[in-house]
């Protein structure tokens, strides 16, 4: 007779301990808050065994951990408002500062540009080695239709202009032409010269832009030079 009610007095300590274990990982499943903590906590107090209730000691050590988890919390409240309005105040004024590029020329990387007809098309090529430079131009179709030699350049920044003829001093129509550039056999990057037409915040990832004409939108922090 003593074994029936053992087993029913097992079946509540299972279903206790169960429901401490589904409070336990549901507290855990995400990032801990005050209401998380304060569940486990009172899981744990309806759990306990009342003939061996938790230990003053330990109640207070829990105590006072919830009450500094509050206070992380709020810290970090804090801090990420503040961050949050620093940025936002930063990112304002690289706006506003870069509203004094409109209708400045910029060079930005580019293996393309659009040619008007009439005007010049102005860029640099990026010399990694000091060495001889070409700049190759090439319509829609892949072919090249102008072949610019610089000579020899230092490292850095070596300007060239495209008149918009081919290497026979024909006219070529306007449009977009691809650009290359090489030294001996190693390939180059290639910068266009363009006017900036507006300025604008692109989000954290893109951050402030340019609205370079003949280019499109470029970041901030991919402007060579400011001509």
């Amino acid at each position: 007779m003593s074994t029936i009610p053992s087993t029913t007095t097992n079946t509540s300590g299972t279903s206790s301990t169960s429901s401490t274990s589904s409070s336990v990982n549901s507290a855990l499943s995400s990032t801990m808050t005050q209401a998380d903590f304060l569940k486990l906590m009172t899981a744990q107090l309806q759990a306990q065994d009342p003939t061996n209730p938790v230990d003053n000691s330990q109640f207070v050590s829990q105590m006072a951990q919830f009450s500094q988890l509050s206070a992380t919390q709020q810290l970090d409240t804090d801090l990420n408002s503040l961050s949050s309005n620093v940025s936002t105040a930063m990112q304002t004024s690289q706006v506003l500062s870069s509203s004094n590029l409109v209708n400045r020329q910029v060079l930005v990387p580019a293996s393309s540009a659009t040619y008007d007809g009439t005007d010049a098309v102005k860029g640099a090529v990026n010399v990694a080695n000091a060495g001889n430079v070409t700049v190759q131009v090439l319509d829609s179709s892949g072919n090249v239709v102008r072949n610019i030699a610089l000579g020899s350049q230092s490292a850095g920044l070596a300007q060239f202009s495209w008149d918009g003829t081919d290497d026979n001093g024909n006219a070529m129509p306007a449009g977009t032409y691809s650009l290359q550039a090489s030294s001996g056999s190693a390939s180059l990057d290639t910068y266009v010269a363009g006017t900036v037409t507006g300025v604008g915040y692109g989000g954290s990832t893109l951050g402030t832009y340019l609205q370079v004409s003949g280019v499109g939108g470029v970041s901030l922090s991919q402007v060579a030079q400011i001509l």
